[in-house]
């Protein structure tokens, strides 16, 4: 039995697994993937802190981040992580994440999106990916139990305590149970559910959201999703809002500006999608850097722009388009990182810790996950302490080996890929940047009608030696239920509201000035509005 059983392995869940260790616990890592796979490397831009307070203040900070929010995140939640900004980047420092330096070898810090002073801070646009090799050394070289390729199938909850998990071996597909005194989720957010129009991930399914939802959790904000404005047009592929930070602009053909490239990414990115429906191509217009700017400061950028796009960004216009990037809901948590079940512990994106409410500001992502990923492993480490180990056995493991065993038996008489890439643009086009009554009921239907031939899909690989087919089969099931909790979430919030813009509720309203929260009590989705403001 482990003391803190982390599931997840992006700056989240390295951060927690290296304080739990640090406050003297035994700690297992597990993750779908490979900690230098996960979701947290494509964040490019940077992490906000206010290091130096000659022209800037955490005061100022928490305001920018709440104003963000639409008033519907908690001031005292914001205000941990924004104190806390400062520490978070020189433990980083230390740790050895190698951030640029300006002139007087002070950590450099530039500007982002929808923040009022320059206060993020950056290791040219690697900076997540940077991050991530950091601690994951960290780990390595502190003898955590680091397990790869172990796919989540469920959290053993009795009572609402959570107890472990249980897995399925990538590799053998044998289903594997851990028991643990504490667990934390940290899987990731769910804005890969777009499929083909996002951002994240192949392997960022949502999993541990819709697992949790199951096992009894309380979810919150699930409507909110983030859109990122600039992404390689055809590929998704984000370019960081760092190319607009450092004086990039968005330009029409005739290469005009039509709106200031420093709003919150909700309106940049409607602005870009009106464009785009209109029949105009909007691009990233870095011309005017020159090459060695753009070679000092965003070399990924110009990179991924030649590669994928045939473009050199100190020559010619980057075709791009708006992308689902980042899920501002998910698993309800509190100031400790603790969630409604109890022993069950959730940090980085697959939380909704009260920061972003309905928009989060560019550079907040980073510092949260590293910030309430240290919360959660310390609170689960003391909450470890007190718990006596047992080896018990659950039934749970037998119902997935039967599971299992029926999914590779099961005959496989219709393409789930084929379903995943039409739901994917339903999503995009009906429950995106613009939303409305009619749309939402449309997706909502698709959605039962998936639910309704799920029965029916298969697999044509039926070997258990890394069958990739039966994973991703898993992953649907998962992509489908959190798509159907987005949309209901979606069609009750009857306002517009940050990255929720209804053109049948246009304005925001008081009355929704609260969180929306979702929980399955007797086998039924119970959606309601509860204030977490102060």
């Amino acid at each position: 039995m482990t003391d803190v059983l982390i599931i997840g392995s992006g700056a989240a869940g390295l951060s927690a697994a290296l304080n739990a260790k640090e406050n003297t616990s035994n700690v297992t890592l597990i993750s779908k993937t490979f900690p230098t796979h996960s979701q947290t490397v494509q964040a490019q831009g940077g992490i906000n802190a206010v290091l130096y307070e000659e022209d800037d203040s955490v005061e100022q900070h928490i305001k920018d981040t709440y104003l963000a929010s639409k008033e519907i995140a908690n001031k005292d939640a914001i205000s941990i992580m924004c104190k806390e900004a400062k520490d978070t980047i020189f433990w980083l420092d230390k740790k050895g994440v190698p951030f640029n330096r300006n002139d007087k070898e002070q950590i450099a810090q530039r500007k982002f999106g929808g923040t009022s002073k320059i206060r993020t801070c950056y290791s040219s646009d690697y900076t997540g990916l940077k991050i991530v090799h950091t601690l994951y050394d960290q780990c390595i070289k502190n003898d955590i139990n680091i397990i790869n390729e172990h796919y989540l199938l469920d959290l053993i909850v009795e009572d609402n305590v959570c107890k472990g998990a249980v897995f399925l071996d990538i590799l053998s597909s044998e289903v594997k149970q851990i028991n643990a005194k504490t667990v934390i989720l940290a899987t990731g957010g769910y804005a890969g559910i777009y499929s083909n129009k996002t951002t994240n991930s192949y392997s960022n399914s949502a999993d541990g959201v819709a697992i949790a939802l199951r096992a009894g959790a309380k979810l919150s904000n699930m409507e909110f999703v983030q859109f990122h404005p600039t992404t390689l047009l055809n590929s998704n592929i984000l370019i960081s809002e760092s190319a607009r930070g450092e004086g990039g602009f968005l330009v029409t053909e005739d290469e005009n500006r039509f709106i200031n490239e420093l709003e919150a990414r909700d309106k940049v990115a409607r602005a870009i999608y009106t464009k785009n429906n209109s029949n105009e191509q909007v691009y990233l217009d870095l011309r005017h850097l020159g090459l060695e700017k753009i070679n000092e400061l965003m070399p990924q950028e110009r990179k991924l722009a030649l590669e994928f796009s045939g473009v050199k960004l100190e020559e010619q216009l980057l075709p791009i388009t708006p992308s689902a990037h980042y899920s501002m809901g998910g698993v309800l948590t509190d100031k400790t990182s603790q969630t409604s079940i109890k022993n069950l512990y959730a940090c980085g994106e697959c939380a909704q810790a009260n920061i972003h409410g309905a928009n989060r500001l560019g550079g907040n992502s980073l510092l949260e996950i590293v910030t309430f990923g240290k919360i959660a492993g310390i609170s689960a480490s003391n909450k470890a302490k007190e718990i006596i180990s047992s080896d018990e056995e659950f039934d749970i493991k037998t119902k997935y080996e039967e599971y299992i065993d029926s999914l590779l038996e099961n005959e496989n008489c219709i393409n789930f890929y084929n379903e995943k890439d039409k739901l994917g643009l339903e999503l995009f086009n009906k429950v995106g940047l613009y939303r409305d009554d009619k749309n939402l009921n449309e997706a909502l239907k698709t959605i039962h009608q998936i639910d309704d031939i799920f029965n029916q899909f298969g697999l044509d690989d039926k070997s258990r030696t890394y069958n990739k087919n039966l994973i991703e089969l898993l992953e649907f099931k998962n992509i489908v239920e959190v798509s159907k909790i987005v949309i209901m979430c979606a069609i009750q919030r009857k306002e517009s509201r940050g990255s929720h813009y209804r053109t049948d509720y246009e304005n925001t309203s008081d009355e929704y000035k609260k969180a929306s929260m979702i929980k399955i009590e007797e086998g039924v989705y119970n959606i309601y509005f509860e204030d977490m403001s102060c």
